[in-house]
């Protein structure tokens, strides 16, 4: 399973950037349980204000470019 360190380095080193919001998602998808993108939005809007529903989207579809997480039954952290 992807710990936060290992996707936010794999981030990195496709070149992308790690912002707060970003960060903010990783550590929700790494800890909890998101059945769908609103969920985890939700989630991490109690945490970052800042986060919009675009940003999550976003972000989850370069999670899923690098393996990280697939779309299932919800999102999941993958096995590495």
């Amino acid at each position: 399973m992807w710990e936060k360190e290992d996707i936010i380095r794999e981030l990195k080193s496709r070149g992308k950037r790690i912002t707060q919001q970003r960060e903010t998602m990783i550590d929700v998808i790494t800890t909890e349980q998101c059945g769908n993108a609103k969920e985890l939005y939700y989630k991490a809007a109690k945490i970052d204000s800042g986060i919009g529903l675009a940003t999550v989207y976003r972000t989850l579809m370069t999670l899923e470019e690098i393996g990280a997480v697939e779309r299932t039954k919800g999102y999941v952290v993958t096995e590495q």
